[in-house]
């Protein structure tokens, strides 16, 4: 059972959204981003964005890449990365830099990768002074893996929400030692948009529909969470 630290239950608001094709729920990803980022630097003069890992945020991200957006304006950060060296395909910083990143002029400075190579402890350390500073997250994507998992949080472990960047042991997928932004952190956020495609989410999706506690429910902003879903039957 998933054990909650540091933070009173809160119930998930969440607004569900399905969509025909793939191409369809990219588009509607990108305009939701493009949207915010918007509001964001019309309203406070800057975005800041947590991107997610997987094959569908990478569509996305491919789609921005070709975007005319006003890049000196946006922050990246990233929900969470895996512990290996910087340029293994693994990544997902390197993912997010080879598809989208790379290709616009957002300001080095502002690009905040996990420095996962150092190690899930000293990573966490740094990742977590890294966000000291920074206000509320203006968008979090997030994406669902077939057991519930959201960023590195998995099912059946201790939720750490002692930082805003944790260090994470013992994933039950590979490679074991994980750095997640936290539970806590990641509720911290105006808006928060999951990406859940492909058939094999059907279980995870049934479960957070029938209100059983799974760590995609353990996201709780205040505005809610909106649940873009391709190939699953909601």
């Amino acid at each position: 059972m998933m054990q909650n630290t540091n933070q009173e239950n809160t119930k998930q608001i969440s607004r569900w959204h399905t969509f025909q094709t793939q191409d369809e729920i990219n588009q509607a990803a990108l305009n939701r981003i493009l949207a915010a980022a918007q509001q964001a630097i019309s309203e406070r003069g800057s975005f800041s964005i947590v991107l997610a890992g997987g094959s569908t945020p990478k569509s996305v991200y491919a789609l921005l890449k070709d975007v005319d957006a006003d890049w000196s304006k946006w922050h990246i950060f990233h929900n969470d990365d895996r512990c290996l060296p910087v340029n293994d395909v693994e990544r997902n910083s390197l993912m997010a830099r080879t598809a989208w990143l790379d290709h616009v002029a957002i300001p080095a400075y502002q690009i905040h990768d996990i420095p996962a190579e150092l190690g899930n402890v000293e990573g966490a350390k740094a990742y977590a002074n890294t966000l000291a500073g920074v206000p509320i997250f203006d968008l979090v994507l997030l994406g669902l893996g077939e057991d519930g998992h959201t960023a590195s949080l998995f099912p059946g472990q201790l939720v750490d929400n002692s930082a805003d960047a944790v260090p994470v042991f013992d994933a039950p997928k590979p490679p074991a030692n994980r750095i997640t932004i936290s539970q806590q952190r990641l509720s911290n956020a105006r808006e928060v948009l999951f990406l859940v495609t492909g058939a094999g989410k059907q279980d995870a999706v049934n479960d957070w529909r029938n209100g059983v506690s799974i760590p995609a429910t353990l996201i709780t902003p205040k505005n809610g969470v909106d649940v873009y879903c391709y190939g699953v039957n909601i």
